[in-house]
């Protein structure tokens, strides 16, 4: 499927953007990969790949506000995975309207760039956020959308944008919905890089509210998924999620982390990590019926697995990590 063609991953720079990037490399496909300009010559976490396989990446620098430069990015793609977004809930709460810049504005210049282009197939990413706390579980891609968050909010207007151009325009855009993602070269302001470095480095593991369920694929699962979204025939159009359909607290997963470990340190909650009440959302834990039929995807890494290789990773690249603040 991949050998040959050309493909465009925005957002390439991030943790999951970097992953699907190499391994749309290994299977074939002429990749570029579009990552946010910075006066550094930056690339993020592409930084992190083998140097061989990034030779064979074309990596752009620009901006997923610029019209212009995404234009100039997408003609001539044969497919286009669109990461490229702000996904900090916490900074959302003080920065909102970039979130709408970036989030929902870069989402309609990379839809309209594919429309104009006449882009093959584009993969949207969603979140599952955009579901709010569980009305009903496991959660279907039926379920509600519920705007909890500035961040949320952005990504279902993003989402609702691909669905207008799918509708309007007949753009082929399938929409990919992860839950929770973690494994090697995840963002120091995710909570389980978070308990793994604190593990390691400091005397307590201080987190926000430890009650919070959460249903965590690991990053290889994760862009399976992205893959077979991208090459899967008829599921234009779709909303498609992506989990384990498992979910476990915070707080159980900081424990069976340290238990992991071999290590024994003190549960803080640290209240300038709590989300305002009314926006925390209290559990999610997909239903990925709809992933196995239609595109015959399932989650393959044991959690224990997942944990063990993120805590390998954290270990080895602890100057990446920070124990002694909370990174937003």
């Amino acid at each position: 499927m991949w050998k040959g063609k050309k493909v465009l991953v925005t957002g390439a720079g991030g943790f999951i953007g970097s992953h699907l990037t190499e391994a749309l490399v290994r299977a074939g496909a002429t990749t570029t990969a579009m990552v946010r300009y910075n006066s550094g010559s930056l690339i993020g976490n592409l930084a992190l790949s083998d140097a061989d396989l990034r030779r064979e990446i074309r990596i752009v620098s620009g901006t997923i506000e610029d019209s212009d430069f995404v234009y100039r990015a997408v003609k001539g793609q044969d497919v286009v995975f669109h990461l490229a977004a702000l996904i900090a809930i916490p900074f959302s709460y003080e920065a909102p309207r970039t979130y709408v810049r970036t989030n929902v504005e870069g989402t309609l210049n990379v839809l309209e760039a594919a429309r104009q282009f006449g882009v093959g197939r584009l993969v949207h990413t969603s979140t599952s956020e955009v579901y709010g706390t569980a009305l009903r579980t496991p959660i279907d891609e039926s379920h509600p959308l519920q705007g909890q968050s500035p961040y949320s909010a952005s990504k279902i207007g993003a989402d609702k944008l691909a669905e207008s151009y799918f509708r309007s325009f007949e753009t082929p855009v399938t929409t990919v919905r992860p839950f929770n993602t973690f494994g090697p070269r995840q963002s120091a302001r995710a909570f389980i890089p978070t308990i793994i470095a604190q593990a390691l480095k400091a005397r307590e593991i201080r987190l926000g509210s430890l009650a919070p369920e959460r249903d965590m694929t690991f990053v290889s699962d994760t862009v399976a998924g992205f893959l077979a979204a991208g090459a899967t025939p008829g599921i234009e159009g779709e909303t498609i999620n992506l989990g384990t359909g498992q979910t476990f607290s915070v707080g159980w997963f900081a424990k069976r982390i340290l238990a992991l470990m071999a290590v024994e340190k003190p549960l803080v909650q640290d209240d300038e990590r709590l989300r305002p009440s009314a926006s925390e959302v209290m559990k999610l834990v997909s239903d990925n019926s709809r992933a196995r039929k239609v595109m015959g995807w399932s989650p393959v890494v044991p959690l224990d697995e997942g944990l063990g290789r993120m805590i390998e990773f954290v270990r080895d690249h602890l100057s990446l990590y920070h124990a002694d603040g909370y990174v937003k």
